[in-house]
């Protein structure tokens, strides 16, 4: 029963590795790609490890399975985040499907984020009737 467990845990793992790869290919752009590596990855990844886990039934492979799980889950998304700083300051565009780039005009020229403030709406007076 436990060995049917480790298989469904591999398995899935492995279509999830399945999916980042097909998504490093398939995506139009650097953008799209890192959001399909980042988030199937780490998945995959960590099904893997919960695998190992499971299969040696041991504390301290168990204990290291999942601080490295939990290695991952901490630094894939900062790992991407990072890339994808990296790449719109590098000028790299997002594909032309892309509506709306939403920090165009807001990096200074020392790549630091501007704030932007929004104006509240004008308040209209009550009319009274």
């Amino acid at each position: 029963m436990l060995e049917w467990l480790v298989y469904i845990l591999v398995l899935g793992g492995v279509f999830f590795l399945l999916i980042a790869a097909i998504g490093v290919v398939r995506m139009p752009d650097l953008y799209n790609r890192m959001h399909a590596t980042s988030k199937a990855g780490t998945l995959g990844v960590g099904l893997i490890l919960v695998a190992v886990a499971v299969f040696y039934q041991e504390l301290s492979v168990a204990a290291r399975a999942l601080s490295a799980l939990a290695f991952i889950v901490l630094t894939a998304p900062v790992a991407a985040h990072a890339l994808g700083r990296a790449a719109y300051l590098s000028g790299v565009k997002p594909c032309e499907d892309t509506y709306i780039d939403e920090l165009a005009g807001h990096y200074q020229a020392n790549h630091r984020l501007e704030s932007v403030e929004k104006t509240p709406p004008a308040h209209k007076p009550e009319s009274n009737p």
